[in-house]
């Protein structure tokens, strides 16, 4: 008996062969191959195929005759939106950890070889932040936001960002190409950022990655504040106020979002005079 024939029909078994189609798309797949992993005959599975090769939902290489999700199908998704844009899912959390730790807190997102502040809820302490305020940026490495987002990137890239942008933090006077890379192993075992490196005096912070259902880190949560304020009794605590947000946070972010590929196109609608983009320069928050 066919796994996936059972009861409702051949919605299921369209869903399960789409499900299939994803996991070997970089590949693509053969009809015995995804009959297996869905469990049905070849002849269903190459009949349900030819249907979605129909409507444009799937194509089929001519020469190796392996069958992948179509770029139709990926346009549709990406037609479907998000009900909400990162920015909307992400205010509440800031809200949340501003009011539960008193601190200032931040959204920054990656924006090619750098990270972009999206939005921040402000602390009562008077603090400065490398990014300053929304839309401002800072090179992905620089900062604790920052330097969360890069570790967790896929090596590949992590690597392409690290040899663009090590001229670039090398400005600030203390990282070079060891120091960046033992930081950044050292997120990636913790899952935090939060070594402060004298860059701002008086200033501390943690940032957290957000990472999407892959995984891969495509925004940050920190928190920026007087150093006072962050010794090693109160850090676990912030660390896992962060993480427990960040969490929340990675499995609703849709993969189509267009904060995620623009983000500062979806800083147009701020007031004039919260749109700073400072070159890198760590500016007043307050």
């Amino acid at each position: 008996m066919e796994a996936a024939s059972a009861g409702t029909g051949g919605v299921p078994r369209v869903f399960a062969l789409i499900r299939a189609l994803v996991a070997v798309q970089a590949e693509g797949g053969r009809v015995t191959q995804l009959a297996r992993a869905i469990g049905l005959t070849q002849g269903t599975t190459h009949r349900l195929l030819q249907s979605l090769v129909a409507e444009g939902m799937v194509e089929q290489d001519e020469r190796s005759k392996l069958y992948r999700l179509s770029t139709e199908f990926f346009a549709l998704a990406a037609k479907a939106g998000n009900p909400g844009d990162l920015r909307s899912i992400c205010r509440p959390a800031l809200l949340r950890l501003s009011a539960s730790l008193g601190d200032s807190i931040f959204l920054l997102v990656r924006s090619g070889f750098d990270a972009i502040c999206l939005d921040r809820s402000e602390g009562p302490f008077p603090i400065r932040s490398f990014t300053g305020d929304i839309g401002g940026r800072v090179a992905l490495g620089v900062g604790q936001g920052a330097l969360s987002i890069l570790a967790f990137l896929p090596e590949a890239e992590r690597e392409e960002v690290i040899r663009f942008n090590l001229s670039r933090v090398r400005e600030y006077g203390v990282y070079d190409e060891v120091y960046l890379r033992t930081e950044i192993e050292r997120v990636r075992q913790s899952g935090y950022a939060a070594r402060n490196t004298g860059l701002l005096e008086g200033m501390a912070g943690v940032g957290v990655p957000v990472l999407d259902r892959e995984g891969r880190a495509v925004a940050a949560l920190s928190v920026g504040t007087i150093s006072a304020r962050l010794n090693e009794d109160r850090l676990p605590t912030v660390v896992e106020l962060l993480k427990r947000e960040a969490a929340a946070i990675g499995p609703r972010i849709h993969p189509f979002d267009a904060t995620l590929r623009r983000p500062a196109q979806s800083l147009a609608g701020q007031p004039s005079e919260q749109l700073l983009v400072p070159s890198g320069a760590a500016h007043p928050a307050a």
